[in-house]
């Protein structure tokens, strides 16, 4: 009988949250794709685009160019610092709740502004710390990391497993975690360019309402949640 992929849950990782990983993932990349389409090539999450793009502008004396960029790096790494911060002062079971809340207020506030102006910039460094801040949320099990807001080691992890298991060296579905990384940070760009074509700057409102709706139940379970 063929052997068929482990689920998250019997690989160590509770299916419930490999889902909200996997979905946090996709929101990233919903939110990149509209980012880069409203901001010409420009990211909120992939800072080695950024960064990459910040050091030719640099290289180039082309200062103008560079102080967007500048910006956003700072915003990303402000956001991580904040979710560094809720992680490090919070109980565990509360991080990726509170994490999650202030993201969608995050996300809420820059639709909004988006909505509302023409600049683009505001909006984009508010998306921008909400990505940074996603990073502390992260959920990891098994060697199975989701929720992240790129996936340049997913995909090397991918492939890195996936020669093991060829070579007989690895246990043979080990890839099969960071390929589905990869997929929902994919399928997310993908749909998020989609509806920006039919939806413009709307098409911003589904990540935050659906940030919001993971953050209340990640809330509702850490009230339910026995204390110790």
């Amino acid at each position: 009988m063929a052997e068929t992929p482990p689920s998250p849950s019997r690989s160590g990782f509770p299916l419930r949250e490999a889902a909200l990983g996997l979905a946090l993932t996709a929101t990233a990349g919903w939110i990149d794709a509209i980012g880069f389409l409203r901001l010409g090539g420009l990211y909120t999450s992939f800072m080695s685009g950024n960064t990459t793009q910040f050091a030719v502008a640099l290289g180039q004396g082309e200062v103008a160019a560079a102080l967007p960029l500048g910006g956003l790096l700072a915003a990303f790494a402000g956001g991580s610092v904040l979710g560094g911060l809720v992680k490090g002062a919070v109980p565990a079971p509360w991080v990726a709740a509170l994490v999650l809340a202030l993201e969608a207020l995050l996300l809420g506030t820059a639709a909004a502004l988006a909505l509302a102006s023409p600049d683009a910039l505001p909006a984009t460094l508010l998306l921008t710390f909400a990505m940074g801040a996603q990073n502390a949320a992260l959920l990891q099990a098994a060697g199975f990391r989701a929720g992240a807001t790129f996936v340049t080691g997913a995909l090397s992890g991918f492939g890195q497993k996936l020669g093991l298991a060829l070579a007989g060296r690895g246990p043979r579905w080990d890839w099969s975690g960071d390929g589905l990384v990869w997929a929902a940070l994919l399928l997310g760009g993908a749909g998020g360019a989609a509806a920006y074509g039919q939806l413009a700057l709307a098409a911003l409102l589904p990540p935050a309402v659906l940030t919001a709706a993971m953050a209340i139940g990640l809330l509702t379970a850490a009230l339910r949640r026995p204390a110790r």
